[in-house]
């Protein structure tokens, strides 16, 4: 289940992050460059043993927190066929809460990327397997909301990420489910129940 889900959430910001990329082409012009990077937000302004970072100049994806959507979850725990009753634990769904920020030395063009990475999510907010062929079937939708913060959380959110203040926004992603599909337990239809030694049609 951990794999799995590790998996489903890996997939699904790679996948918005190709989308975002593909609309920062289509404004800025081609680059084979990705503009746009999966990565930890908080070793943006680290240095590697070459004095690099693969972060600069980029605009960064970054998971910040992932929280159960409860108002979509099942509470059966079975699944009925023409065969008999399945017994699995119902699907989890779950909201991601990502942040966008962008790294550039200029920074008006972090302010100009910014406004794409916005626009393209005014329009596109809505993705499913039927509408982006590139989106993993087990993934049924993707709801991408604004998320906006205060003052004093957007503090306290920079705070845990250790790092300087870059031009950023913040989304909810809603109803990534996550399903190991394990059968608990099984069993046949009950076809006729006895009553008072009698056998009684089970409708």
């Amino acid at each position: 289940m951990l794999a799995k889900a590790i998996s489903m959430i890996n997939e699904t910001l790679k996948f918005l992050a190709d989308e975002v990329n593909k609309y920062l082409s289509q404004k800025l012009g081609v680059n084979t460059d990705p503009r746009l990077l999966l990565g930890n937000l908080s070793k943006a302004m680290d240095n590697d043993t070459t004095g690099t970072n693969s972060l600069s100049n980029k605009a960064i994806l970054s998971l910040v927190n992932v929280e159960e959507d409860r108002v979509a979850k099942q509470q059966e725990n079975f699944v009925k066929s023409d065969s008999g009753v399945i017994y699995k634990n119902p699907p989890l769904y779950l909201n991601l809460y990502i942040v966008l920020a962008v790294n550039r030395t200029d920074y008006a063009e972090s302010l100009k990327w910014l406004a794409y990475i916005i626009q393209f999510f005014q329009y596109q907010k809505v993705f499913t397997p039927q509408s982006h062929p590139g989106l993993d079937p087990k993934i049924q939708k993707l709801m991408l909301d604004l998320h906006s913060l205060g003052f004093e959380q957007i503090n306290h959110l920079w705070s845990i990420l250790g790092g300087k203040y870059m031009p950023s926004v913040l989304y909810k992603i809603r109803q990534v489910t996550i399903d190991e599909d394990a059968v608990i337990a099984g069993g046949g239809i009950i076809t006729d129940v006895a009553v008072n030694g009698r056998n009684k049609l089970q409708v």
